[in-house]
């Protein structure tokens, strides 16, 4: 353990990506219906992926860890094979990307933008090792290739055909191509308070494009059907899966020689969008994956969660900060904005003639409190105060961002993130002092 412990921090995190994705493959095979899983994983590379499609009903859970496990091997091998050096950037991508495994990604869908990607790196003769995180963000967009490969113009699934594939292929490369740009300047729209900036220049990709190729054409998107009944889910799966994933990680730490107070330094980190890697260790950083996982699954049980793919796989993209900034403590606030937004916007709806569709427990506010984890940076440098009042403008516009891109950009709560930033970060610098501000009594 000592080896491990001691490996420089690109080593070690593609031995996490590894470990990982062996999770989900050996999972794969445990499952009840593992006699299904191959026709399952054909059924969802061959079938639309606009969110919020369920893999768990589209294919079964068999498939939908083959297809997790699967698209995270894609991700480690773009690692190896280009030589790329993860950080804790690629931690974000990667467990971002496998999150969508049972929801929005399949082996298929990833494939233009990663194209565009090499293109770009051909292009500009950049390493393609150096955009490596690129490549796994790019596939935020994932969801409107199997559209546009499928089933555009129609509202009906055409199967695979010529203008589909030429179409897919084509935005997919531009996409792809255009993507490292917008991700270096993504930070300078919110100043770096939402940790998943890769999703503005992939939600305002899905935004120009759905303006085109659909409101703009006289195509109706809201007629798009998702795939996979959301009705179908297994909290036990969900439970054993996550619960065992992220009690191996605490179990290996430990061995690791991270102590309890190791971590609490980790936890009084008072910097934002830090890399918990780079500056607390290896095994610090693989602590805070099973702590802030458990977390995560205790807080979608407490609230009555539906483990569907799509509550099921959003919590490793919550997860996904671990090693940028995020823990249970300064997450915590975030949570609790959503559950007092959702309580009181509750009792507030029938008495002005509404009718209430965004329970804490409904699926696409449980998304949405996973990507309100992204505004973390506020907690941190504004108090805990300032980051449940934002957590409660991310609940308010979270499930309206969709009639933007059309649902074709997995990124939606890290999307509403950065407008959240918009509106209340030159509030907060405007009227409002730091905690350090406050601490020295400026």
């Amino acid at each position: 353990m000592r080896k491990i412990k001691n490996l420089s921090e690109d080593r070690f995190l593609k031995l996490f990506f590894a470990l990982i994705t062996a999770a989900f493959l050996i999972a794969a095979v445990c499952m009840p219906d593992r006699e299904a899983m191959f026709t399952g994983l054909w059924k969802i590379t061959t079938s639309t992926a606009k969110i919020s499609s369920n893999y768990f009903d589209l294919g079964g859970y068999a498939a939908s860890f083959l297809n997790t496990g699967l698209v995270a091997l894609v991700c480690l091998l773009l690692f190896v094979i280009f030589r790329g050096k993860p950080n804790n950037a690629s931690t974000l991508a990667f467990l971002l990307t496998i999150g969508f495994g049972t929801w929005g990604i399949n082996l298929l869908n990833i494939l233009p933008t990663i194209a565009g990607v090499l293109l770009y790196a051909l292009v500009k003769k950049e390493k393609p090792g150096s955009l490596c995180n690129a490549m796994l963000f790019s596939t935020g967009i994932a969801p409107l290739f199997s559209e546009l490969l499928f089933r555009y113009p129609s509202t009906e699934y055409l199967g695979f055909n010529v203008l589909g594939l030429a179409l897919a292929l084509i935005v997919g490369l531009a996409v792809g191509f255009f993507l490292p740009a917008g991700l270096a300047h993504s930070p300078k729209v919110h100043k770096g308070f939402d940790l998943y900036s890769a999703a503005v220049p992939v939600g305002m990709m899905a935004f120009l494009i759905n303006a085109t190729l659909f409101k703009t054409m006289g195509l109706d998107v809201d007629a798009l059907s998702t795939s996979g009944d959301l009705a179908v889910k297994s909290p036990l799966i969900a439970n054993i899966f996550c619960g065992s994933v992220f009690g191996l990680c605490i179990i290996l730490a430990l061995l690791m020689g991270c102590t309890p107070r190791d971590y609490w330094q980790l936890l009084k980190n008072k910097a934002s969008a830090v890399s918990f890697s780079t500056t607390y260790g290896n095994a610090p950083f693989l602590m805070n994956v099973g702590v802030f996982g458990l977390f995560i699954l205790a807080t979608y049980n407490l609230i009555g969660a539906p483990f569907t793919g799509v509550t099921f796989g959003v919590m490793f993209c919550m997860l996904a900060c671990c090693n940028s900034g995020s823990h249970p403590l300064n997450v915590l606030p975030l949570v609790l904005g959503y559950v007092v937004a959702s309580a009181v916007c509750g009792w507030l709806s029938p008495m002005l003639g509404g009718t209430f569709a965004c329970a804490i427990n409904t699926q696409a506010v449980c998304v949405g409190m996973a990507y309100a984890n992204g505004l973390s940076p506020i907690v941190d440098k504004y108090g805990w105060r300032w980051g449940f009042a934002a957590s409660v403008i991310h609940y308010l516009l979270v499930t309206s961002m969709p009639k933007l891109h059309g649902g074709f950009c997995l990124y939606n709560g890290g999307l509403t993130a950065a407008i959240t930033c918009l509106i209340f970060v030159p509030i907060l610098e405007h009227h409002f002092r730091t905690k350090n501000e406050r601490k020295i009594k400026i």
